[in-house]
């Protein structure tokens, strides 16, 4: 019976650090505990061994390359929680669409007024449309004021953002919600 060992894929560092710096001989050093200045990269090593901490490579493209030491570990683990926070502060803009037709009737214009408010209410945009269909398109001027009350009528609710305009058989505006006072 024979056993295979299987390798364990070879992650790929986002710097490179200690011995694995290749193809310079002098770098800039700097970090805590250490005297910023211009080193042999041997000599850098060996401060970093001294102090059992990693010596990373920063900025590659700098003359010389700029190393920092530090615990490499623990600067991954600080870098992926600063990412993590800064994606958790981000907001997502999510744009709800009402489609109209040109003689859309009042009960079916509040009935979707109604969705529009909530969706600026949860901070959605909201993105109405007039769809006109065949000989419809003579009917643009209703289309576009029935697209204005729409405006008018969510006015409390967030502003639009540009006037109708007509997109090939479809007139578009576009409503973004007003923000919460704090």
């Amino acid at each position: 019976m024979i056993i295979r060992q299987r390798k364990a894929p070879v992650r790929e560092m986002p710097h490179r650090i200690n011995e694995h710096i290749k193809g310079v001989k002098e770098v800039r050093l700097v970090g805590d505990n250490v005297e910023t200045g211009v080193y042999s990269l041997e000599e850098a090593i060996k401060i970093a061994d001294n102090l059992e901490l990693d010596l990373v490579e920063i900025s590659a493209t700098a003359v010389p390359p700029v190393c920092k030491i530090i615990d490499y570990q623990k600067f991954l683990y600080q870098q992926k929680k600063r990412e993590k926070e800064k994606k958790a502060h981000s907001t997502k803009i999510v744009i709800k669409e009402i489609r109209f037709g040109p003689q859309t009737d009042d009960h079916d214009f509040n009935f979707k007024l109604k969705h529009a408010q909530e969706f600026l209410k949860d901070g959605n945009k909201v993105k109405a449309f007039v769809f006109f269909k065949g000989r419809s398109i003579l009917f643009k001027d209703q289309g576009e004021s029935l697209l204005a009350r729409f405006a008018q009528e969510l006015e409390e609710y967030g502003k639009p953002e540009q006037l109708p305009q007509l997109e090939g058989k479809r007139m578009i505006i576009t409503i973004a919600p007003k923000k919460a006072k704090a």
